[in-house]
């Protein structure tokens, strides 16, 4: 049985080529070749890439800061301005006729009737499901 060339076969074409020549000097010099331009990419772009990480973080910095404590009452769809002395009487359930404004007096009655309720006396009621819905019950 006949023995197969270990050699590949290069046609006279491809000999005068670049790549025939890079292949060639690539088997003589691999690090020359081939390590140091890919090590001297990864090192650029490390380069290149740490100021856009900057710009990032920069950029989620100024969108998340430290909020003052009015800033941080009034966060959210359902922040308000608070005023002590509204608080205040709500807290000591004082008579309606003790606020000033209407506004105040209408957010005060809603708060009062809130606080006037007993939420330690309740029970839990399942919710009626659609049919041929499961009911969860195993």
């Amino acid at each position: 049985m006949a023995v197969f060339q270990s050699k590949k076969y290069r046609s006279a074409a491809d000999a005068g080529t670049f790549t025939a020549k890079y292949r060639v000097m690539l088997a003589k010099h691999p690090f020359l070749l081939f390590g140091l331009p890919f090590m001297s990419v990864i090192i650029a772009g490390s380069f290149v890439l740490t100021p856009a990480a900057a710009v990032r973080y920069e950029r989620h910095d100024r969108k998340v800061r430290q909020l003052t404590r009015d800033e941080e009452l009034g966060v959210g769809k359902a922040g308000r301005k608070v005023n002590i002395k509204d608080e205040y009487y709500v807290r000591l359930r004082l008579p309606i006729r003790a606020f000033i404004s209407s506004s105040v007096l209408t957010r005060s009655v809603r708060l009062q009737r809130l606080a006037a309720k007993d939420l330690d006396d309740w029970d839990q009621k399942r919710v009626k499901r659609l049919p041929g819905e499961t009911d969860g019950i195993l």
